[in-house]
């Protein structure tokens, strides 16, 4: 038997409302309290600059960005800057790591990516790593970023996990907000989606509920799922 874990999908989340919810379930999780959850949603137009802090990857004034519709938050993950829009499914595992296992952060990351690598080799997608870089990768573009913070427990040992991963799901995505920035601070290389490679159609919600599967191989935790409505009642 597995840990339990709480998994909800979020149909449309501000970030800045799914940054306070994340920070607190960490809180939570850090005394011991409640299980172990997974937020998987879609966020409106979003920048978000982690803590590489390159602000001269936004290329876009303040009214751009206001013309646009695009927010922008300055935020506590690691990485460079990126984008977060519909038509992406963004993934938030809140785990307790190191509590009761050893602890391994990189490999962590790691089985984040393998995943979405997992998953897109059962839609006939080769994808992989790029030496030097993080999330996954199709060649030279990358469809999968991926950013952490590891949040040191306060009430006894180990960590807990926030932020996590965006996968482009629909076509044209990176057409709607990638434009305005050099994503992740990469310029040799572009982004692509799930759409993009297979000229099929693919809904957000039902990627979400296929890739859960791939997560539990990896992390052997027993699963329940939440609706939207019990996962925003922690806001």
């Amino acid at each position: 038997m597995g840990k339990p874990l709480n998994v909800a999908y979020i149909p449309m989340l501000d970030y800045e409302a799914a940054w306070n919810l994340q920070k607190s379930i960490v809180r939570q999780l850090d005394k011991g309290e409640g299980p172990e959850q997974m937020l998987l949603l879609q966020h409106p137009p979003t920048y978000t600059i982690g803590t590489q802090n390159h602000p001269e990857h936004l290329l876009w004034s303040e009214e751009e960005l206001k013309a646009q519709g695009i927010s922008l938050f300055q935020i506590d993950r690691g990485g460079d800057i990126t984008y977060h829009g519909p038509g992406q499914l963004v993934g938030y595992p809140l785990l307790v790591l190191g509590r009761d296992e050893v602890l391994d952060l990189h490999n962590y990351l790691r089985k984040l990516e393998q995943v979405m690598i997992d998953y897109l080799a059962d839609q006939g997608i080769a994808s992989g790593r790029k030496e030097g870089y993080t999330g996954v990768w199709i060649g030279d573009l990358k469809i999968a970023a991926i950013g952490i913070k590891f949040n040191r427990c306060k009430h006894g040992r180990g960590f807990v996990t926030s932020h996590g991963f965006a996968f482009n799901i629909t076509s044209g995505i990176q057409l709607a907000g990638f434009q305005g920035i050099v994503p992740c601070g990469i310029e040799q290389y572009g982004v692509t989606s799930l759409e993009d490679i297979t000229g099929k159609s693919y809904s957000v919600e039902q990627v979400a509920h296929d890739i859960v599967p791939y997560f539990q191989r990896l992390f052997p935790y027993d699963l329940s799922w939440s609706t939207e409505k019990e996962a925003l009642q922690r806001l």
